[in-house]
């Protein structure tokens, strides 16, 4: 005789109907808010504990989290929703430690630049729109901004252009290079397309892919003998912009080389083929998904 598990066909499963679907929405949404407020307590007691410095800004290590958790995710949510929900959070944790002011370059008057900064330092963000780099910098100057966006430099610009020479004259603070916009892709239809540079008050810090910005004053502008002298001391070179004098001489480069270089990377002295001792001027991490 067949037992009655046997006789007798499993019931199906229940699907869950939209009441119960949404009853579980709402407790995700009570479980997310409640470690959002727990990750805000923490915040604060990260900043109690902090060196006081310039600005509680850390760009590496915030590229470092984003780079991170796309590398552990899964499922439905597209991966530029995590960058956009993680770039608001820093963008507020960041206001929640000191105040979080962007002073933005809109070069040609182009609004998209505005958008950018938006798009990284969040949506509610106090910001600053100017004409020129060098207001955009002199809000960094007095204080009035905690950080610049400005346009990425290219070879042939204009000297009004060429903001990256005024950080060649330390003054106090010194203002470093601390990050590259936009910092992911690939770019959904209708996001800003251009690039820019952040700088800062605040040093940079490393994510772990990094970039570093070399400021050199040139005694010989042959491009070839620079990338030569530059890899002979260890770095490896990518783009380099070259500025001559009034005279139509060389005077200063702006190269870019792989990994983070600090002021006291003892490749800097080993550089052959330069007037001076070789600028660092700052550092960012390398976008995830490459440059636009």
């Amino acid at each position: 005789m067949s037992s009655p598990s046997q006789t007798q066909p499993a019931a199906p499963a229940k699907m869950p109907d939209l009441v119960s679907l949404r009853a579980e929405l709402d407790r995700l949404d009570d479980t997310l808010h409640n470690t959002l407020m727990r990750r805000a307590e923490v915040v604060k007691q990260v900043a109690a504990l902090r060196v006081k410095g310039p600005v509680p800004l850390r760009p590496g290590r915030e590229a470092a989290i984003i780079r991170r958790l796309l590398a552990r995710h899964d499922g439905g949510l597209p991966a530029f929703g995590i960058v956009r929900i993680w770039r608001e959070l820093l963008g507020t944790t960041t206001a929640q430690q000191h105040p979080l002011v962007v002073s933005v370059c809109e070069a040609g008057g182009d609004p998209a630049f505005l958008a950018l900064a938006r798009e990284h330092f969040g949506a509610l963000t106090p910001m600053r729109p100017h004409r020129s780099p060098a207001e955009a910098l002199a809000d960094i100057r007095a204080g009035r901004a905690t950080v610049a966006v400005l346009p990425m430099p290219a070879q042939g610009e204009a000297a009004s252009d060429a903001w990256w020479t005024a950080l060649l004259h330390p003054g106090d603070p010194r203002v470093h290079i601390v990050a590259r916009l936009p910092f992911w892709a690939p770019r959904p239809e209708g996001t800003p397309a251009m690039q820019g540079l952040v700088v800062s008050a605040a040093a940079p810090d490393p994510s772990g892919q990094d970039r570093s910005l070399l400021s050199l004053k040139l005694a010989d502008a042959d491009r070839a003998r620079l990338d030569a002298a530059l890899a002979a001391a260890g770095f490896h070179v990518g783009p380099v912009i070259v500025r001559h004098g009034a005279d139509g001489s060389a005077a200063r480069a702006l190269a870019e080389v792989e990994g983070f270089v600090g002021d006291g990377d003892p490749r800097l002295p080993a550089l052959r083929g330069t007037e001076c001792l070789p600028m660092v001027l700052g550092a960012y991490a390398v976008p995830v998904g490459g440059e636009i």
